[in-house]
């Protein structure tokens, strides 16, 4: 008797399909851990069934986003057309990502995907979002300045200037390109040593879920974040980022969120993606043509936030002011 299809496998489909573009004669690898088998198995057996080449791999789940994987689950990424990682930890900052990336292997990786958020955020337009991510990139380039307050306290501001912005739009079809599925943000790497202020995460946290007690507050100083304070959240973020050293407090990434099917789940893989959202995040900024290369890379979602570039509004209480 033939399978029933689930949501979870009409998903994997339009992963494979349409996000990824794969065609007949590619090759497909999925990396996966104890942790999110489940996800790891549906996307092999649909590329499987699909008619692909797909071999699945599974190792033991990371500490912390950003950690390399074991040396020859880096050596067999470079020899796969497509790559996907629906992994606990991510795999989005590591050097072994951006190798096979370099190579021009498209790499889609999942950190901490779950099955509801996969479902739901894989049926979203992704037309429509690489549409509005690819505007906001454009808009993002021409700017030199941004400036972010928000309801929960955040007020800080930094340099863009001559930076690339990366719109994650979902559909990764070139060679050497790469995101995160679901997906739906645009986002750079403010200049190292020019962000002052404060910003305050009363969204989600990556590794630490969402926030409902106490907000995260984050002090920052000429690029680094110099005092964190808040409840248990805010002291399980400073252990994260003391296990790693300074360079682990780098204001690394701020994004904007054009995925208008995501909501926040607690998973920062969704959370981040949030329209009417921005996220900063500490740590590695390698991937985005910044400087700073660590094991670790955490992003904090801020909700209704204003934001100015330059001296024009682009967003105001969490509304995107572009057409």
């Amino acid at each position: 008797m033939k399978k029933k299809l689930t949501k979870l496998d009409s998903a994997c489909v339009i992963a494979i399909r349409d996000c990824m573009g794969t065609k007949p004669e590619e090759k497909i690898l999925v990396i996966t851990d104890e942790q999110k088998r489940e996800i790891g198995i549906a996307l092999h057996e649909n590329a499987i069934r699909l008619g692909y080449y797909s071999l699945l791999v599974e190792m033991k789940s990371g500490k912390i986003n950003g950690e390399e994987p074991p040396a020859e689950v880096a050596e067999l990424m470079q020899k796969f057309d497509v790559v996907f990682c629906p992994t606990a930890k991510s795999l989005t900052h590591t050097n072994a990502r951006r190798t096979a990336s370099a190579k021009g292997v498209r790499v889609a990786t999942f950190p901490g995907i779950t099955k509801e958020v996969m479902i739901r955020g894989m049926n979203a337009n992704y037309k429509k979002i690489a549409a509005l991510s690819i505007k906001l990139k454009e808009i993002l380039e021409k700017g030199k300045f941004i400036r972010v307050t928000a309801p929960a306290g955040t007020d800080i501001s930094f340099s863009i200037e001559g930076r690339n912005a990366y719109a994650s739009k979902g559909l990764f079809h070139a060679k050497g390109e790469s995101g995160n599925l679901p997906t739906g943000e645009t986002f750079l790497a403010p200049v190292e040593g020019t962000a002052n202020g404060v910003f305050v995460v009363d969204g989600s946290m990556a590794g630490l879920g969402l926030i409902k007690n106490a907000n995260i507050r984050i002090e920052v100083e000429n690029g680094y974040a110099t005092k964190i304070s808040g409840g248990t959240l805010a002291r399980k973020l400073k252990q994260q980022l003391d296990s790693v050293g300074k360079d682990a407090r780098n204001i690394a990434e701020f994004g904007i969120g054009t995925n208008d099917s995501a909501k926040l789940s607690g998973i920062l893989l969704e959370d981040e993606k949030v329209m009417g959202t921005i996220h900063i995040a500490l740590g590695n900024n390698v991937s985005m043509g910044g400087s700073v290369n660590v094991p670790i890379h955490l992003d904090g979602v801020v909700k209704k936030p204003t934001v100015w570039l330059d001296d024009k509004l682009l967003m105001k209480d969490g509304k995107l002011l572009i057409k």
